[in-house]
């Protein structure tokens, strides 16, 4: 389940930041992405690209509010899904991050392609003892 793989510690920005705020977020916690929020809620993702691609490429102000350039609506997912039903959406979606929240829609944890790929091995090990027990 997501829940057992996530990480619990989200870095977060409010919707009213400056770019170059979350930017400065993200290098000094060494991360490619912040969730955005707005009362409590997440409502978006900032990500390295969203800045270069949204904001230096089109030569907006690094004063711009990420909720201008952010990423949304949000994929997010629950801390109950499935690892798998996690990595389809990410595949689906063309996406490296998913937020997780709880049943009251407050965030809980994120989960990334590389922690998936980083249990994969004992994904594949539970797989081929399944395999094996059945014949």
């Amino acid at each position: 389940m997501v829940g057992d793989v996530m990480k619990k510690n989200v870095v977060v920005a409010p919707s009213t930041s400056t770019v170059l705020d979350a930017a400065k977020l993200m290098a000094v916690n060494k991360i490619g992405s912040v969730v955005i929020i707005d009362k409590d809620e997440a409502v978006g993702m900032l990500t390295e690209r969203d800045i270069i691609r949204k904001v230096i490429a089109k030569g907006k102000s690094l004063d711009t509010q990420v909720k201008e350039v952010m990423s949304a609506p949000l994929v997010v997912v629950t801390p109950d899904t499935s690892v798998e039903d996690a990595a389809r959406a990410m595949k689906d979606k063309n996406i490296r991050r998913l937020p997780v929240i709880n049943k009251e829609k407050f965030l809980v944890g994120i989960i990334t392609d590389r922690d998936i790929i980083r249990i994969l091995p004992s994904l594949i090990d539970i797989i081929e003892e399944s395999a094996l027990a059945t014949y």
